[in-house]
């Protein structure tokens, strides 16, 4: 009996043991820096949650041994280690101090206990004995990579305070290096004042800042960016932190700057974690204290694990004995593979030691503070989600235009931009009208904002000077952040496009030439035979004298046009088809007159009706062509395109110096246009004007001598006015003009919408019409419709004098052919008579 009990006895310890193989207490060491640090706080409220919840630990209880060791002091810290071994304790949690850390871990591997770390740390490799929960530079430099990707950054600064900023950002160097995207890296001083620095960034007109320093220095550096305006609508800041929701940024809140970080704690899990440490609020929990406390319960777990699958047991430790925990490396393991949800999310670890699988909040500051806009998963190869759409985003970047003042930058250019015609002085926006401030007026009307204009100082529109490498005129504005818009008639370049943005073009247009009309050509004489061509006159007359002789010799030849003998006695009769006769035949057939006589032979008729279907035709072609002729008056132009620009050097054209359409005949590479960009470029004096109005006048002063190259928009505004002006061809080229907004201006898109729709709703159109036909004289030149359309016009003297002038020099011709024959037959009657006389003598 007695030894039954004692078997029953016996299994049950056994038994016992290994279900309870650990101690009722375990013990946990925690090094920190300070007492009453977040960290150790949040040490302490992680063990109390774990004795309070009997599912973790069941029947067993943590208790915290808290040391406070000096961040610096190395040999003293690894005392303090050595005490907590000799207790027993199953863990050391901490430090952050990596002058501290070192030393630590050596004793905690030698020893092979458990060592939890929550900090920062760039090596390669972890310890055996060593789970670090906080993600590897390398993982989170991939974030910052994929996040500047999706925003599609060409060019940022990085703002770093020291080296490890540097290993922070190593995957963002690489994947932007010289052979991508320009970037540039400034550091940080050490005084305090970082304004110097600033300034250099803000003239170098960079609008994309990577800031990597304390947590401590964030709000510093960004209040001294916005006393040197920094802090506008254009700039965007990465901030590398992952504590930014700890900071006050009520003073940037309304500034419309774009402000993103990264934060690794999950707040909805944070905000009711945090409701018993004695705060509520999510900004007084930093990532590295919500790591501290992830980690005790990654341990709790672990070791929960581990408890139930082998029997342990923790004893004292000395740091001069040979002894070790034979299942710290045990415990290890366990907690690489334990896959848990905490305050940091997800808490996985991959066979290094590396956390793995985790994922980032995506934050960025808003009117009402930070909030979530997408998350980051490390898993994934771009791992980057936005949850905010773009509607929702546009949305409120419009809520954000209604209480904005723009700066609108334009350029004293007809019609766009002119003085108002007042006896009163004006000032402000009142001074000026035009069809770019009527546009931006229905554009602030449509999206709400205000606008105030101001005159670029310079008087240009913007051109890239590669001799000092900057750009003037209102690309320069832009650039440097004078103005928020520029409007006028910018034409939209590559060059310019790729230092500031352009909304879709509001009017499209082409370059075309601006000439001197034509002289109208007084009537020829003898416009009458305009109608046909000297080669056709010539033609016609060789085809007269042609069929003459032809007729004359088939006349001759064939049998049936000789007339026959009256009697045997009786003389022989000619044909009347002489050569006289035959030219006289053929022009009156021409003349559609006829003659007293006609072919009888099939031979002869046959050129006869031939001649006159040739006649028939040349007369009705003749008579339908002459009326055009005479009723149309011609106008004498020297040139009818660029091409004929381009064959000749008596007269001079050039175009707006340092223009867009100067630009085009410069970079062309058409041999017509290069050839006329030569003789713009070497011509003496130059052919290049200061202003659109200059080469005007020069056109209008130089009466058919100069041509000037410009829009055809602005040549109809000129035609419209002056009606010795006129374009000559069509366009050389097809663009456009739009509104210009500094590179990465948000309003981009919503100005784009407001334009669209007012040329759905026609009012592009009715603005054109309005500053082009109607007001400031325009339709001056509008030709009025004739009173009856279909009425010719009349035929003066001059039309037909030529006609008058061959009668009279007909009859003149006819007067001394008659003198000639009478001359002639009196001469042959004298003969005649003498020559009798003689025979009668």
């Amino acid at each position: 009996m007695h030894f039954r009990l004692f078997v029953v006895f016996t299994v049950f310890q056994q038994t016992f043991d290994i279900c309870f193989g650990l101690p009722d207490t375990i013990k946990i060491g925690g090094l920190f820096h300070t007492a009453g640090d977040p960290q150790e706080v949040a040490f302490r409220q992680a063990v109390e949650k774990i004795n309070a919840d009997r599912l973790i630990l069941p029947g067993l209880k943590l208790v915290p041994e808290i040391e406070i060791i000096s961040p610096h002091d190395s040999f003293h810290a690894s005392k303090r280690v050595c005490y907590l071994l000799k207790l027993g304790v199953a863990a050391i949690f901490g430090p952050q101090s990596s002058h501290t850390a070192g030393h630590v871990q050596s004793i905690c591997d030698t020893m092979e206990v458990p060592h939890l770390e929550n900090r920062w740390d760039y090596r390669l490799r972890r310890e055996s004995c060593l789970v670090n929960l906080y993600p590897h530079p390398s993982t989170l430099s991939r974030a910052y990579v994929d996040i500047v990707k999706a925003w599609g950054w060409k060019s940022f600064t990085i703002i770093y305070e020291n080296n490890d900023g540097l290993v922070r950002l190593q995957e963002l160097l690489k994947a932007h290096g010289p052979s991508s995207f320009p970037i540039t890296v400034r550091q940080l001083s050490d005084t305090g004042d970082y304004r110097l620095l600033l300034k250099q960034i803000k003239n170098s007109a960079e609008a994309h800042i990577v800031l990597d320093c304390s947590t401590d220095k964030i709000y510093e550096v960004l209040k001294q960016a916005q006393q040197i305006g920094m802090m506008s609508d254009y700039h965007s800041y990465l901030i590398t932190s992952l504590d930014l929701h700890t900071l006050n940024l009520e003073d940037f809140k309304y500034g419309g700057t774009n402000i993103t970080a990264f934060r690794l704690i999950n707040a909805k899990t944070v905000q009711d974690t945090i409701k018993n440490w004695g705060s509520g609020n999510i900004t007084s929990v930093r990532a590295e204290t919500a790591l501290m406390y992830d980690a005790v319960h990654l341990f709790a777990k672990a070791l929960h694990d581990l408890d139930t699958s082998q029997q342990i047991d923790i004893h004292p430790l000395s740091c001069d004995g040979q002894d070790t925990w034979p299942h710290g490396y045990s415990l290890i393991n366990y907690m690489k593979i334990v896959e848990m949800k905490g305050l940091t999310n997800v808490i996985k670890f991959d066979h290094q030691g590396f956390r793995t699988d985790f994922i980032l909040d995506i934050v960025d500051l808003g009117p009402n503070g930070l909030r979530k806009i997408g998350t980051w998963n490390s898993s994934l190869p771009n791992g980057v989600n936005f949850t905010r759409t773009f509607r929702d985003q546009q949305r409120e970047i419009e809520e954000n235009l209604r209480n904005k003042t723009l700066v609108v930058t334009t350029i004293l250019s007809a019609p766009y931009c002119m003085r108002k015609d007042s006896s009163d002085k004006l000032s402000g926006n009142d001074q000026f009208e035009g069809y770019a401030i009527d546009l931006i007026h229905e554009i602030s009307r449509i999206l709400g904002f205000s606008y105030t204009f101001r005159l670029v100082p310079d008087g240009r529109y913007g051109s890239y000077n590669k001799q000092i490498g900057e750009w003037d005129g209102m690309v320069r504005e832009l650039l440097e952040q004078r103005a928020d818009l520029a409007i006028a008639d910018l034409t939209i370049t590559f060059d310019r496009e790729q230092v500031v943005d352009f909304t879709m073009p509001f009017m499209n247009l082409g370059i075309t030439v601006l000439y001197r009309k034509p002289v109208k050509q007084p009537p020829n004489l003898f416009s009458f035979l305009s109608p046909l061509s000297l080669d056709v006159w010539i033609y016609m007359a060789t085809a007269y004298l042609g069929v003459s002789v032809l007729l004359f010799i088939l006349a001759r030849f064939t049998p049936y046009e000789w007339p026959s003998y009256g009697n045997n006695n009786s003389e022989k009769v000619e044909t009347q088809f002489t050569l006289l006769n035959c030219l006289w035949f053929a022009i009156g057939s021409l003349m559609q007159q006829g003659c007293d006589f006609l072919p009888r032979a099939l031979s002869t008729r046959m050129v006869a009706g031939m001649w006159w279907f040739f006649t028939l035709i040349m007369i009705s072609s003749y008579t339908a062509n002459l009326a055009a002729f005479l009723t149309v008056e011609r106008m004498d132009s020297p040139i009818e395109s660029a091409d004929d620009l381009a064959k000749q050097t008596k007269i001079k054209y050039g175009a707006l110096r340092g223009g867009s359409t100067a630009a085009f005949f410069r970079d062309s590479k058409i041999s017509t246009y290069q050839r006329m960009w030569s003789f713009m470029e070497s011509a003496r004096p130059s052919v290049f004007t200061s202003s659109n109005q200059e080469g005007v006048e020069r056109v209008i002063k130089g009466k058919g001598s100069y041509a000037f190259l410009m829009e055809s928009t602005s040549i109809e505004y000129v035609t419209e006015r002056n009606c010795d002006l006129t374009q000559v061809g069509g366009m050389l080229d097809t663009k456009g003009y739009g509104i210009a907004t500094p590179p990465n201006s948000p309003y981009r898109t919503a100005i784009n919408g407001a334009v669209l729709k007012l040329q759905e709703e026609g009012k592009l159109h009715i603005l054109k019409t309005r500053w082009w036909k109607e007001k400031r004289g325009g339709g001056a030149c509008r030709t009025e419709p004739s009173k009856s359309t279909s009425a010719a016009n009349e035929l003066g003297l001059a039309n037909v004098g030529g006609v008058f002038v061959v009668l009279m020099g007909g009859m003149g011709v006819a007067c001394v052919i008659a003198v000639c024959e009478f001359v002639w037959k009196s001469r042959k009657v004298a003969v005649e008579e003498r020559l009798s006389a003689i025979l009668h003598d």
